[in-house]
């Protein structure tokens, strides 16, 4: 029941052959969305089987084996056949190609990722890693935040942001060690303790005479201790948010120039 494409005439340019194929497995896709016939899947799933291989490649560097991968965008390619509705006039390859890709990224979210972000780094950390691999090839070195910010339309602090996202979504053994040698020391041997004469110090700054009044000392408190926003500083102490901020940054300024050793005026 699997068709197979006729020998191609030598007169044929690329564009013409090409437009046979496609005419051949529209055909098939609409033949397979009556039917369901395996047989009919299987030729699909093998026509189809480049393009998933060249969506896993993508993916290539990371962890995973590529043998893993082409699996997990071949369940991809599967499950976008399955779901592909010939009758919408969308091209397949554009059905299929975010399909598997979804297919991969869940992969990654669900069995590589040691730390699980929120969704919404989750998705812009696969971005940046497609988008940055793909300018590195194109202008031959790494590329800059702007430059993949640009490319993906959003902000440098964005960018920034979900690069960040993406060296906090792996864990470390503390017992490996910070460089690749044998001899060096484990992560865990760097980790500092608690040191009792810095709670010492600390006090000692905070009684002296930095010339707060009771106000700004309330306000610092709630602030960095109690957690509060200045919305809700204001709201417990009755007045506007730009009053609070304006008393933080009055006490912030005092203490600092105490902490200086500074006259203040």
């Amino acid at each position: 029941m699997a068709a197979t494409l006729p020998g191609r005439d030598a007169e044929q340019s690329p564009e013409a052959w090409r437009s046979i194929q496609l005419e051949e497995e529209q055909a098939l896709l609409r033949c397979y969305s009556q039917t369901r016939a395996a047989e009919l899947r299987d030729e699909l799933v093998k026509r189809f089987m480049p393009l998933a291989r060249s969506l896993a490649m993508r993916y290539r560097r990371r962890s995973e084996s590529l043998d893993d991968l082409i699996g997990v965008a071949n369940l991809g390619l599967v499950k976008a056949i399955d779901g592909y509705d010939p009758g919408r006039g969308t091209p397949f390859s554009a059905y299929a190609v975010p399909t598997i890709l979804g297919e991969l990224r869940r992969h990654f979210r669900d069995h590589v990722w040691n730390v699980r972000l929120p969704r919404g780094l989750q998705e812009l950390t696969m971005k940046l890693d497609e988008v940055t691999h793909e300018l590195t090839e194109e202008l031959g070195r790494s590329p800059t935040a702007s430059q993949i910010g640009d490319r993906l339309g959003i902000s440098t602090e964005e960018v920034l942001e979900g690069l960040e996202a993406a060296h906090a979504r792996r864990t470390m053994s503390l017992d490996a060690p910070r460089v690749a040698d044998e001899e060096a020391m484990p992560t865990i041997e760097t980790i500092g303790c608690v040191e009792p004469g810095y709670e010492r110090v600390e006090a000692d700054l905070a009684s002296a005479d930095a010339g707060l009044d009771d106000r700004e000392w309330q306000v610092l408190r709630l602030r960095f201790v109690d957690e509060l926003t200045q919305q809700e500083i204001g709201s417990r102490l009755g007045v506007s948010q730009m009053q609070i901020s304006r008393i933080s940054r009055g006490a912030m300024r005092k203490l600092l120039a105490a902490v200086r050793g500074e006259d203040r005026r």
